[in-house]
């Protein structure tokens, strides 16, 4: 396989973007080719980089993990070492579902899952302001979740 997807693949994507735990013989019979087919496409596309992993979704309020927080931080340097030693720390913080550095008014963004406000509270205090390097936090407390984790298009 190069790194160039045909129709097949591009299908075979979509519908386990949609629904990962469908079958090799489901997905095989809804794109039209042998079971055998589907299984060595599938594998070259996980071997290639196209399927990242696998994982379920649980329903974070079902485990006491319904508030959703984002949070804006600022470093008091802006330079690749400051960023490095931030990230390295950041990557141990259990809580932080997603990090990423953006460009404005913020040097990163967290998404963070906690059960209230209280809990955000005492991880804030802490643990987020005790991170190398960090000058300043804006916390948004999400009030709807309307688009989570949708589905790439392509």
């Amino acid at each position: 396989m190069s790194t160039r997807l045909d129709r097949i693949d591009l299908k075979m994507l979509r519908l386990l973007q949609n629904n990962g735990r469908l079958s090799n013989a489901e997905l095989a019979e809804t794109v039209a080719i042998s079971p055998a087919t589907c299984h060595r496409r599938t594998q070259r596309l996980f071997e290639h980089g196209f399927i990242a992993a696998v994982r379920t979704m649980v329903a974070p309020k079902k485990v006491a993990k319904g508030t959703l927080v984002m949070v804006g931080v600022v470093l008091d340097r802006s330079t690749p070492e400051s960023f490095a030693i931030f990230e390295q720390a950041i990557t141990r913080l259990k809580f932080v579902l997603d990090c990423h550095l953006v460009a404005g008014d913020f040097d990163y963004f967290l998404k963070i899952r906690v059960g209230d406000m209280e809990d955000f509270n005492r991880i804030h205090g802490e643990q987020l302001i005790a991170l190398p390097g960090v000058r300043q936090t804006r916390t948004f407390f999400v009030m709807k979740e309307v688009v989570d984790n949708a589905p790439l298009e392509f």
